[in-house]
C-alpha cells in the first residue's frame, strides 16, 4: 500500500511539473505569435506609414464589424485607443473578455484573486480542466492571447479594494463590474463616480441576470451625469438574503448572455464616443440620457424586459450635491464596505454553545432528536443525511415565515424536550434559522436545545463522510 502511495505521490509530481511546463510553452507560444503580428503589421505599415490607419492583419480579423454601419473605420479605430477593465474573471468575465478582445480593444485589463476550481468550468469559458488551480487571470489571458494576440493584457492578481481601486482603475476609460457580491459593487461605482468612469454592471444568479450602464456620461457629482450604483441601490439586501452562485447555483448560459450583453454595451461606449473627454475638450453629449435597467429570465416569455431608471439621486452619497465620498476617505480605509453590506464569511450570529462540531454530531447521531435541513428542496433531493426533515431556508422569509416557526413541521410523537440540529450546506443559513427557531420560542424557554451544525455539510464531508458529493 505505502509503495502505492509513493507512485501515486510520484504521478502527481509528474503532473504538475508537466502542466507548468506546458503553460511556460504556452506562453512563449503566445508572445511569439503576438511578436509575428507586430512584425507583420510593421512591414504592412512601413509600405506606407500614413496610408491605412491599420494593418492588413487588422482589417481581415475586424472587417466584419467595420462595416457595421455604426461601427466602421472610426469606431474600430477608437476600440483600439480604449482601456478596457474587467473586474472578475468568472463567469461574467469570461464572456465579456472574450468578445471585448475579439472587437479588437487596445488595452485589457482583468482583476481577479481567485484560483480557477473544477465548479467554475460549466460556466467560465476561458478556463480549462487543465488549467484548475491557476489564477483566473492567468488563465483568461493565456485564452485571449489565442484567440486574439494584437491587444496589450494586463493582469492583476489581487481582488479590487479600496487601498488598490483608485491606482488600478485610474489606468482605464471603461470598467465592467463582472463580480459577484455587493460590496465590491458598490466600491466598484465609488470608484468611477470620483474617477468619472463609465461603468456596465451585471449580476446573474440561477436563471435570471441584470444590466445596467451606470455613471454615462460620466460627470463630476453634482452634475447631471449618469446614475450611480448608489442612486439604483441606496441600501444593500440585509446580509442573509444575499445568495451566491456556490450556494443558489447558476445556469451557465445565463451568466453567459449577461456577460455577452455587458460587452455589447462596453462596444457601444466605446464607438459611440461616449467615454471621458481627454482633458481639455469639451463632451458632446453632457447632458445625462435616460437609464434603464434590462432584466432577463430564462423560463419567462419574452425573456428581456427594461425598466426605466431616475437619473442621479438627489442625496446621493457618491454622485450628488451633498456627496461625502472622497478619494481620501476610500483609500483611507474609513469606508468599510464588508461592514457597510453587513457581509462576513462565514456570518457569525450563534455563540459557541449553540454551534456543534460535524464529528460531535457523528456520535450525536443514536440518540433521539431532529435534524432540521435548511437548503433548499432542488439542494436535499441531491444527497441528504439520513432521518433529516426538509424545510427549506425560503420558507423562513417573508409571510410564510409564520407558518413554519410555530413548529409544524415537527413529527408527531416526537418527545417535546427532542433537541434541534439545523444543518445548511456551508453553516451560515442555519445559523438563521437557529436564531429565527429560538426567538419564536421553540426552545422552550431554554430546557430544549437547539443549536446548528457548524459550518453545515460542507463539513460532514471533511470531518465524518468523505464520499458526500461535493456540488
Amino acid at each position: 500500500m505505502d509503495s502505492a502511495n509513493i507512485r501515486a505521490e510520484a504521478l502527481r509530481k509528474q503532473i504538475q511539473d508537466t502542466e507548468e511546463q506546458l503553460h511556460a510553452l504556452r506562453d512563449q507560444l503566445a508572445q511569439l505569435e503576438a511578436y509575428n503580428s507586430t512584425e507583420s503589421a510593421t512591414q504592412d505599415l512601413s509600405i506606407s506609414e500614413t496610408k491605412w490607419p491599420l494593418s492588413s492583419e487588422e482589417y481581415r480579423r475586424y472587417g466584419r464589424q467595420m462595416i457595421v454601419p455604426s461601427i466602421g473605420i472610426q469606431g474600430q479605430l477608437r476600440l483600439k485607443q480604449a482601456k478596457v477593465l474587467i473586474v472578475g474573471a468568472g463567469g461574467l468575465g469570461c464572456p465579456a473578455a472574450s468578445y471585448i478582445a475579439g472587437s479588437g480593444v487596445g488595452t485589457i485589463g482583468l482583476v481577479d484573486g481567485d484560483t480557477v476550481e473544477t465548479s467554475n468550468l460549466h460556466r467560465q469559458i476561458l478556463h480549462s480542466t487543465t488549467r484548475v488551480g491557476w489564477k483566473k487571470v492567468d488563465s483568461a489571458i493565456s485564452s485571449l492571447k489565442s484567440l486574439n494576440p494584437n491587444p496589450i493584457y494586463i493582469a492583476h492578481t489581487e481582488h479590487i479594494s479600496a487601498l488598490n481601486a483608485e491606482s488600478i482603475v485610474q489606468q482605464y476609460d471603461l470598467v465592467l463590474d463582472c463580480t459577484d457580491n455587493p460590496a465590491s459593487r458598490y466600491l466598484i461605482s465609488d470608484i468611477c463616480v470620483l474617477l468619472r468612469k463609465p461603468l456596465v454592471s451585471a449580476s446573474a444568479l440561477r436563471t435570471d441576470g441584470q444590466l445596467i450602464v451606470l455613471n454615462s456620461p460620466p460627470l463630476p457629482a453634482g452634475q447631471a451625469g449618469g446614475p450611480c450604483y448608489r442612486c439604483v441601490f441606496p441600501k444593500p439586501p440585509p446580509a442573509e438574503s444575499v445568495v451566491s452562485c456556490g450556494d443558489g447555483g447558476i445556469l451557465g448560459p445565463v451568466v453567459g448572455v449577461m456577460g455577452v450583453l455587458q460587452a455589447v454595451e462596453a462596444i457601444k461606449l466605446v464607438v459611440y464616443g461616449k467615454l471621458a473627454p481627454p482633458l481639455g475638450e469639451v463632451s458632446g453629449g453632457t447632458s445625462s440620457e435616460p437609464t434603464s435597467m434590462l432584466l432577463f429570465s430564462a423560463n419567462n416569455s419574452p425573456p428581456f424586459r427594461s425598466v426605466k431608471l431616475r437619473s442621479r439621486r438627489a442625496g446621493c452619497f457618491a454622485c450628488s450635491n451633498d456627496s461625502k465620498l472622497s478619494l481620501q476617505s476610500l483609500s483611507s480605509g474609513s469606508l468599510d464596505y464588508v461592514l457597510f453590506c453587513g457581509l462576513a464569511s462565514p456570518i457569525q450570529i450563534l455563540a459557541s454553545e449553540e454551534r456543534i462540531e460535524a464529528r460531535e454530531y457523528a456520535k450525536l447521531s443514536t440518540k433521539a432528536h431532529i435534524l432540521l435541513d435548511v437548503r433548499e428542496k432542488v439542494q436535499f433531493d441531491i444527497c441528504h443525511l439520513e432521518g433529516s426533515i426538509n424545510v427549506p431556508f425560503s420558507t423562513f422569509q417573508g409571510g410564510r415565515a409564520s407558518a413554519v416557526e410555530d413548529g409544524s413541521w415537527i413529527p408527531e410523537n416526537t418527545p417535546k424536550d427532542s433537541p434541534i440540529y439545523v444543518v445548511c450546506r456551508l453553516g451560515n443559513d442555519s445559523q438563521v434559522v437557529t436564531r429565527k427557531l429560538k426567538d419564536a420560542g421553540l426552545d422552550l424557554g431554554g430546557t430544549r436545545y437547539i443549536g446548528d451544525i457548524k459550518d453545515g455539510l460542507r463539513a460532514w464531508r471533511i470531518e465524518v463522510d468523505n464520499t458526500w458529493p461535493e456540488y
